[in-house]
């Protein structure tokens, strides 16, 4: 590697999906035990979640993402 070179450093996708998920429940003012009821999911669960420390399933990506008005995609698009 060149000093010209930078290692590509990526987010992981759990990380950036619990950092857009936090933001938005702030920005929302929703509490994560309000957005856990919200999405039918546990309070622990989206603390998790928001920390990066779940692998996530799709299928509660979409609910959470449905939860705080966003598209999945949306979510985990890099920056």
């Amino acid at each position: 590697m060149t000093k010209d070179t930078k290692p590509l450093i990526r987010q992981l996708a759990k990380v950036r999906f619990g950092l857009r998920l936090r933001l938005a429940r702030e920005n929302l003012q929703l509490s994560q035990e309000l957005l856990a009821e919200k999405a039918g999911l546990h309070r622990t669960y989206i603390g998790q979640v928001e920390r990066g420390e779940r692998n996530i399933s799709i299928d509660n990506m979409e609910k959470l993402a449905a939860a705080v008005g966003l598209e999945v995609w949306d979510m985990l698009r890099p920056e």
